[in-house]
């Protein structure tokens, strides 16, 4: 397939349809549900009270493409894999499925909708938080290599590059599982089983959801054999 931007997003939306989840809009780039950032950095920011247990109209599990503008780590626009604006496609579990749906969902898609051979796949995990008594990761690790993923294919990564969140000083947040193409990042699951208080502690959710993002230029990059995502279609 020639993979376009609207190929990609449409597929991106019909897979998780399939997989029972309802489509929600894309919101506004001025986030109205999270007064702790001033712009929309990922796609979880309209449905922080939702994270934190409120229900949701349409259910648990959800699906979309918003559009986001780059904050924290704006320094590294202009390389091969940043933009100041990008697009983020993401799918998420309030309290249903966890790490096992997740990642086999993410490599279902990866694997036999864009065709991207296992073996070209890095994947990283959380190597853990002892300070703060976060332990490591090992259960998405196997999960991974229970897919058919090699051992020496997966690296596990500190705080600064496999924790997502929160989006401001406080909020949910969690480790994340994160799978790369030659370098490039283009997909992470964050099981988001924690939040963050204003003393900067952590305690378990009694909700444990999955928020997910894929990045959809990134993603474009791999598929169109570019080397930058400022040239992809």
């Amino acid at each position: 397939m020639n993979w376009t931007r609207e190929k990609l997003i449409e597929a991106y939306i019909d897979f998780f349809k399939k997989k029972r989840h309802k489509e929600i809009p894309n919101v506004s780039l001025i986030p109205r549900e999270d007064p702790t950032v001033l712009f929309t950095t990922a796609g979880m920011h309209p449905l922080i009270l939702f994270l934190l247990g409120q229900k949701h109209p349409l259910g648990k599990r959800l699906v979309n493409n918003q559009k986001c503008i780059r904050t924290t780590d704006i320094e590294e626009v202009g390389d091969e894999n940043h933009l100041t604006f990008f697009e983020m496609l993401g799918n998420w579990s309030l309290g249903d499925y966890w790490k096992k749906e997740a990642i086999e969902f993410s490599f279902e898609f990866l694997t036999k909708i864009l065709k991207i051979p296992k073996q070209k796949l890095t994947i990283t995990c959380f190597k853990g938080d002892f300070k703060n008594h976060i332990p490591k990761d090992t259960e998405s690790a196997k999960i991974w290599q229970k897919l058919g993923i090699k051992k020496s294919q997966i690296r596990f990564l500190g705080k600064e590059e496999n924790w997502w969140g929160p989006a401001g000083k406080t909020g949910p947040c969690g480790p994340d599982t994160e799978m790369f193409f030659q370098g490039s990042e283009i997909w992470n699951d964050v099981f988001m089983q924690y939040n963050k208080d204003k003393q900067g502690r952590y305690k378990e959710l009694s909700q444990k959801n999955v928020d997910t993002g894929m990045g959809v230029e990134r993603t474009l990059a791999v598929l169109q054999g570019k080397k930058s995502v400022y040239e992809t279609l």
